[in-house]
């Protein structure tokens, strides 16, 4: 298989399990939704939508909502949110590296920390950008590399196996000067904001163990060190309780976000 599909076969079974972490991410959906602007008749596209808390929180301002996602097990989960708050949205399995619509289909654009996920920014932002109207909103929700998630991330890697080759760091959308670079002269007024996510947590042990359950990345370095490498699991959560320890505060985990909003031209 080429190295970037297998790369997100890999993606698409690694979030399988992400559903119980739906409600730490509910609350930065309305900061999103607040922030893109988005209103009742609006054509929305929530790229990456996982479990669907920007779609569901889209449509019950009164837009007309379209949720992608790559997994469908999470879309199976969206569309129970969806029917239990008694909204209509149209839910579809696809790649943002290669969108099934046509240019210029929707008013707005969105993405929770989904789309940093494609190994191809370049790639995944052009097509965000074409299907998205001229004077339409396009807005996503990040991590900044010297975050709490961010830094997680960046440890997480450092034990698990290298991208592909050409393939950058997901929290590199985190920068907003690669952010500006990579929008380029496609759109104007182009503003950042940023967002904290409060995760409740009886301990970093108890962070960490949903973790491993929940996010992929994470969890393959899990299974992988169990079996190869007991000593370097254990310094390897060792190092990720430290971390999360600096972030916990009376069981609150800060998780600070960028929030990213501009204006196709």
């Amino acid at each position: 298989m080429d190295p970037l599909e297998s790369f997100k076969a890999m993606q698409k079974k690694g979030w399988v399990h992400f559903a119980p972490l739906e409600a730490i991410t509910t609350a930065p959906a309305a900061q999103l939704v607040k922030r893109a602007g988005i209103r009742s008749g609006m054509r929305v596209l929530d790229v990456a939508c996982g479990t669907g808390v920007v779609s569901v929180t889209a449509a019950r301002v009164g837009a007309r909502v379209m949720g992608l996602d790559l997994t469908p097990e999470l879309l199976q989960r969206a569309r129970e949110n969806s029917r239990m708050a008694g909204l209509e949205i149209e839910w579809r399995e696809g790649d943002v590296e290669n969108l099934p619509f046509g240019d210029a289909e929707f008013d707005a654009v969105v993405s929770q920390y989904g789309h940093i996920f494609a190994p191809r920014p370049e790639v995944a932002i052009a097509e965000m950008l074409r299907v998205l109207k001229s004077g339409g909103t396009i807005a996503f929700s990040t991590w900044p590399p010297e975050s709490f998630t961010g830094r997680m991330f960046a440890l997480v890697a450092s034990y698990a196996p290298p991208l592909p080759p050409g393939v950058p760091p997901p929290m590199q959308w985190g920068d907003p000067d690669i952010v500006r670079q990579r929008l380029g002269a496609a759109v104007e007024d182009l503003r950042f904001d940023r967002g904290v996510m409060f995760v409740p947590a009886l301990s970093p042990q108890h962070y960490r163990a949903n973790t491993e359950r929940a996010i992929g990345s994470v969890a393959k370095v899990v299974e992988s060190l169990e079996s190869s490498d007991p000593a370097k699991l254990a310094f390897f959560r060792q190092q990720y309780d430290t971390l999360t320890a600096g972030y916990l505060e009376e069981n609150i985990i800060r998780q600070d976000f960028l929030i990213t909003h501009a204006v196709k031209i």
